[in-house]
């Protein structure tokens, strides 16, 4: 037996394409793109995120929500007419595929919270958070896995094709997609743990490991978080939603948190930027994300990508016209854009941050 060939796919796999101009593009173009690394993941969990597929109702939470049992919808449906006006509930669409024989019931609501549940010391955004918490840590059996306006999360165990045509996404249009599959090395293949994983408009989609959990998971409980989905991603939506919602850093600041320079670079830096980096470790050292990975981050205004501070997990951006794609790796950029203008390997900490055209 030939032992000299030996494939390193340093699990999962994740790509991502956005319009500046905000033209939207079905969901067959990421589908072709994700399922092209196949061989990144096993078969348990993939799963997408699109923003501008609910033009109708664009002011509405979408919240997508997982059921284990009948008792646990009723219990969170209970929760949810108590706090919020239900503009529509409905069963997820999907279409029966072969391989995919058990799943748990999908439903889709459309929500706004009732008007005396927003108080001064208490935003609608807060609120909404305060709901997820609570019941995807107190009911059991229930999972609210996308809460997002004009955007959703599509996820579930399968391999990338088969979620896509699980879920009908050729049946939606957005201005920006991310896609993943998974390859769980040291938490569970279940629909929950599968990628992305969001909390109002973000999403992320992570190839790597997070061996900063732990820590991560203290200090976001310091704040009210409540983690339960078994898989160390979560955190990084978290953090993001801390670091930029809460407390009003801007995307590049809060990536320098995430993936912060190594003290040693930073004692090289000019006085200027020596003080600005110190202050960002000083003061959110326990949001430093340590270990391998890349990751990519989608919100209402953009999308962003990032890897680790020595690039232990690969990302690769393109562009062409007013589109940007990034991927683990390039030959899944080239299977949707077959001659981008530019394609680059961005540097280790340092994020490619997209935003729409004014």
């Amino acid at each position: 037996m030939n032992h000299d060939y030996q494939k390193d796919i340093a699990g999962c796999g994740l790509t991502g394409l956005i319009s500046k101009k905000k033209n939207r593009l079905d969901g067959s173009h990421i589908k072709k793109s994700l399922s092209l690394m196949n061989d990144r993941g096993n078969g348990l969990g993939a799963g997408y995120a699109a923003y501008g597929i609910y033009p109708e109702l664009p002011e509405h939470y979408a919240f997508h929500v997982m059921y284990d049992y009948s008792s646990s919808r009723m219990e969170a449906e209970e929760l949810l007419k108590a706090n919020y006006e239900i503009e529509k509930i409905e069963e997820m669409p999907t279409a029966p595929v072969k391989e995919i024989t058990v799943s748990p019931l999908l439903m889709r609501y459309f929500v706004k919270p009732k008007k005396d549940k927003v108080r001064a010391d208490l935003s609608e955004e807060d609120f909404v958070v305060k709901t997820i918490m609570q019941i995807n840590s107190e009911v059991e059996g229930a999972y609210i896995f996308s809460s997002g306006k004009n955007m959703g999360a599509f996820k579930g165990v399968g391999n990338p094709a088969e979620i896509a045509d699980f879920f009908k996404l050729e049946e939606y249009e957005g201005f920006t997609w991310t896609g993943h599959t998974r390859f769980p090395t040291n938490t569970p293949g279940w629909w929950g743990g599968a990628h992305p994983f969001t909390l109002l408009d973000w999403s992320i989609v992570h190839n790597g490991e997070i061996s900063s959990y732990g820590i991560n998971k203290r200090y976001l409980e310091m704040f009210g978080y409540k983690l339960t989905l078994l898989t160390d991603t979560e955190v990084v939506a978290y953090l993001f939603d801390l670091l930029l919602r809460k407390h009003g850093l801007d995307i590049e600041t809060a990536c320098s948190a995430l993936a912060a320079p190594f003290w040693k670079d930073i004692d090289k830096m000019d006085e200027g930027d020596r003080e600005v980096y110190t202050a960002i470790r000083m003061a959110y050292g326990s949001a430093l994300l340590n270990g391998p990975f890349s990751l990519l981050f989608g919100h209402k205004n953009g999308l962003v990508g990032i890897n680790d501070r020595i690039k232990l997990r690969p990302l690769v951006a393109a562009t062409k016209d007013d589109m940007v794609y990034m991927a683990s790796e390039e030959s899944a950029i080239r299977e949707i854009c077959a001659e981008p203008e530019h394609v680059w390997s961005p540097k280790a900490g340092e994020p490619v941050i997209v935003e729409f055209d004014k």
